[in-house]
């Protein structure tokens, strides 16, 4: 009895010690991201062409909503108003048309530079035109930025909502060539002759396209 009573406290100790098949697999090696290289160049484009701006984190929300290859642009050269994320090619279109077609177009048609641009905004979590059950909005994607508004150095201020089809010939003409320049600048561009749901400013997005209305 006692002789088998070692014998089961050896195969007891043996039980306790793991064997090479008990070994635990290895950890995979972690996976290296490389930052996408066309948000690498765009950003790079921002800051030759003199953009001050602070590239954000990428974030993924509800819904298949995201702010991806994002930044918050800082100066301009004129000030905007309601900025949020925008994705860089969107950031660097916007600084673009608004250095090379705006301030042009306003000295142009009005007589006077602009000084303050209102935006509508930029990334909003929901679907196109707010209308439940349609797809999700490029402003879901951080992918787009309304404009509702510009100040003048002289103090008149002009609205999409107003002077799209108000009396001043000059102030459709100004609004009008600043939508076909962001036509040409981005993928698509929609103003008060798209729908009811613009007629209080200007879209534009870097979704599928081109399209212009």
């Amino acid at each position: 009895m006692r002789g088998r009573g070692v014998v089961v406290a050896l195969l007891l100790v043996a039980g306790c010690i793991p064997s090479g098949r008990d070994k635990p697999p290895p950890k995979a090696p972690p996976v290296s991201i490389e930052p996408d290289k066309q948000v690498l160049q765009c950003l790079g484009a921002l800051g030759r062409e003199g953009v001050r701006f602070k590239p954000l984190p990428d974030r993924y929300f509800a819904n298949g909503c995201t702010a991806v290859g994002a930044v918050q642009l800082l100066d301009i050269g004129t000030p905007v108003t309601n900025l949020g994320a925008m994705t860089c090619p969107v950031a660097r279109g916007f600084a673009g048309w608004v250095r090379e077609a705006v301030q042009p177009a306003a000295t142009a048609w009005l007589g006077s530079p602009v000084v303050r641009i209102e935006s509508l905004g930029t990334y909003s979590c929901r679907p196109v035109n707010n209308q439940a059950g349609a797809r999700l909005s490029e402003h879901g994607r951080a992918n787009a930025v309304d404009v509702g508004a510009f100040v003048l150095a002289d103090g008149r201020r002009i609205t999409v909502a107003s002077g799209w089809n108000g009396g001043d010939e000059d102030v459709r003409r100004f609004l009008r060539a600043v939508h076909d320049a962001g036509c040409r600048r981005f993928q698509v561009g929609l103003g008060p002759d798209a729908n009811a749901f613009h007629r209080d400013h200007l879209h534009f997005d870097m979704g599928r396209g081109p399209y212009c209305r």
